[in-house]
């Protein structure tokens, strides 16, 4: 969180013409949704049921689930406290990574999250792991403006993440063997952009 991943996902994508992709709003758009129907996150019996009724569909960039459009409350701060635990379910995992499997299977898109290189694309051409410190990813999301939690909170919530993110049993966050780490603490956005253009070998021009 707040390594510049979705910002960078989303300039690149624009760059060569292919479609960006958050897999961590679909948890985040999940997550709003079990709130709002009071399912707690050990009701797995329940969980089950609600994952096998559901509908998540994207359009222009923002999740729908049973045609609600969630995007405008996927960083309100129950949503951000809560879909860590959420999205360590493991029938969870396996029904967004269909998902997603089933979105992308016939188009090419550029996608981030924590288990993409490593479960849901494990064949992907190219994987980047992008990482800085704690106090920056803190700063970065801060700045975005886009929930309601203090600077402090968000630092608090994301060393819990980091921590709970690497020790999950099913889609731990872990560096893909043949993905390129990338330390942006002391880049901006211009310079990884252009690092990771420069990678792939892409010459082209906005489209």
């Amino acid at each position: 969180a707040g390594s510049g991943k979705s910002t960078v996902a989303k300039i690149i994508a624009k760059k060569i013409g292919i479609e960006y992709v958050d897999s961590g709003a679909v948890y985040r758009a999940i997550t709003k949704k079990m709130l709002d129907r009071g399912i707690k996150i050990d009701d797995y019996t329940r969980i089950e049921k609600f994952l096998e009724k559901i509908t998540i569909e994207l359009k222009n960039g923002e999740v729908f689930i049973d045609n609600e459009n969630i995007s405008p409350f996927l960083r309100i701060k129950e949503v951000t406290e809560t879909v860590s635990p959420v999205s360590s379910n493991i029938s969870v995992r396996k029904r967004v990574n269909r998902f997603l499997n089933e979105y992308s299977r016939n188009i090419s898109i550029i996608m981030d999250g924590r288990d993409i290189g490593t479960v849901v694309f494990p064949d992907a051409d190219y994987k980047f792991y992008l990482d800085a410190s704690i106090e920056i990813r803190a700063e970065r999301r801060f700045a975005e403006k886009d929930t309601d939690m203090t600077l402090e909170q968000i630092k608090e919530s994301i060393g819990k993440r980091d921590e709970n993110d690497k020790n999950k049993t099913f889609g731990a966050l872990k560096i893909a063997s043949n993905a390129i780490y990338l330390d942006t603490t002391n880049l901006n956005i211009d310079e990884v952009v252009e690092y990771i253009l420069k990678t792939i070998k892409y010459n082209g021009v906005e489209s």
